[in-house]
């Protein structure tokens, strides 16, 4: 059984959706949950930033998590995006099986 992981992605608003149906679209997760509307406080080049952003909460695997990755990089607008992937340590095992059977399918 391939490990699964939830991927947390933050980006500006204007951004979300396109990022999360490339995510998709290009089998690199199986499901992008697009949580509209959160406020970011964090430092940046030495003083606080507060954004207004989109969290993206997606279901990949670890195989595609490397792409996942280097694709969310090379898409976003930031220089450094947050992805941070979280270990999944249960589920509902059809669910589990969907996210694996999608995310190995090809474009």
């Amino acid at each position: 059984m391939k490990t699964i992981r939830v991927v947390l992605v933050t980006i500006p608003r204007e951004e979300a959706d396109s990022m999360a149906r490339s995510l998709v679209e290009g089998r690199l997760a199986a499901c992008v949950n697009v949580v509209p509307k959160i406020n970011s406080y964090y430092w940046w080049e030495d003083s606080i930033h507060n954004d207004e952003e989109a969290l993206l909460v997606c279901k990949t695997t670890a195989d595609r998590l490397p792409e996942f990755i280097d694709f969310v990089r090379e898409n976003h607008p930031n220089e450094v995006p947050e992805v941070i992937a979280l270990p999944l340590t249960e589920g509902l095992p059809e669910y589990i099986s969907w996210i694996q059977e999608e995310t190995s399918k090809t474009v």
